[in-house]
């Protein structure tokens, strides 16, 4: 029997790509689509912009688009995937909870919090029964889970094999993120054509706070932020698709990238539906992983890494995902499954 779904914010563009991994899914079935005020009442097809490379599911086309709220989703839904403005998540998000839905999210509102599970569901999938001490300091029937940014999801999986193998103490990130992750009007083609911007709001600090929380450790109770030190610096650069991340990560004990290689290549995927059979891909040449050639590997939901070099105190290497894919939409639908499995709908 499939599990009946909905989207918040269907019309942007995580909702779209949501809709896109959802319409042809195993499990899920697309129940309620909604969006602004400015869209409920019109068919989906006459609410969307539609943009990603595939035409607009002829079932979805004509489901009606409600406002976002619980009044306006069915009873029967199982499942909320949220791509929402964090300002309007942070609102409407735990309304939902309250009123007894199970919220998956995209949104970085609450991340952080310590009663809300961030996960990977290969690298932290024990991390999702921190719901259980949600629902109980909440008082919700509903829960919400989140994924990552999608800069910290393309670089933590590549971390987790060498914090697991040696032990990370320290690292530092430098990001050359595409033009999809700022959405359609994110960024204008008067910025970014011809140039690079050193700046993404907000974007460094969820990358050093996010990946401490997803590889703590949980007890139970609360998870223990990982103790290594994370800096990074974010980057915006002409690309359409795929954040490109260069990494240097110093160990406990002493790696070399052979060493390095060996770790990430015993990655592998879930018993999930949307997961990858090989969570992280190694490529040998040093000019590799790149945005057009690497960001559609494993569909979209792997993890590219390449270019490795030892340093002093560690090792340095180029990651790669597809940020609206593995580090969005798809990963939103992941956790979507992991819930499922682990009996939360």
């Amino acid at each position: 029997m499939s599990v009946r779904v909905g989207v918040l914010g269907a019309t942007g563009a995580v909702g779209q790509r949501l809709i896109q991994l959802l319409d042809p899914h195993p499990e899920f079935e697309i129940a309620a689509l909604t969006a602004s005020e400015a869209s409920a009442g019109k068919t989906y097809k006459e609410a969307a912009k539609w943009r990603v490379n595939s035409p607009i599911p002829a079932d979805v086309a004509q489901i009606e688009v409600g406002a976002t709220t619980p009044d306006d989703v069915p009873d029967d839904v199982d499942l909320i995937f949220s791509s929402l403005p964090s300002s309007v998540g942070a609102e409407v998000e735990p309304e939902f909870c309250e009123a007894g839905y199970v919220v998956s999210s995209n949104s970085s509102n609450g991340r952080m919090d310590p009663d809300v599970p961030l996960t990977i569901p290969e690298i932290n999938a024990d991390h999702v029964d921190l719901i259980e001490v949600q629902r109980d300091e909440r008082g919700w029937d509903g829960a919400l889970l989140k994924n990552p940014n999608c800069s910290t999801i393309t670089m933590v999986p590549p971390l987790a094999a060498l914090d697991k193998a040696f032990g990370l103490t320290d690292v530092n990130v430098s990001t050359l993120q595409a033009v999809s992750g700022a959405g359609y009007s994110g960024v204008t083609s008067m910025e970014i054509i011809d140039n690079a911007i050193p700046h993404i709001g907000g974007e460094e600090e969820k990358m050093e706070t996010e990946s401490r929380k997803l590889l703590g450790s949980f007890d139970g109770a609360e998870v223990d932020l990982h103790d290594m030190d994370v800096a990074a610096s974010c980057n915006r650069i002409a690309t359409l698709d795929g954040h490109l991340e260069n990494v240097w990560a110093d160990t406990a004990e002493d790696v070399t990238p052979a060493d390095a290689v060996d770790a990430m290549a015993e990655v592998t995927g879930v018993d999930l539906p949307s997961s990858p059979e090989q969570l992280i891909t190694v490529f040998e040449e040093p000019d590799r992983p790149q945005p057009r050639l690497d960001r559609n590997i494993e569909n979209g939901m792997g993890v590219a890494v390449g270019g490795f070099k030892e340093t002093t105190k560690g090792v340095q290497f180029n990651c790669l995902a597809h940020n609206t894919m593995r580090g969005a939409a798809g990963a939103s639908v992941l956790n979507g499954e992991l819930l499922q499995q682990r009996g939360y709908l």
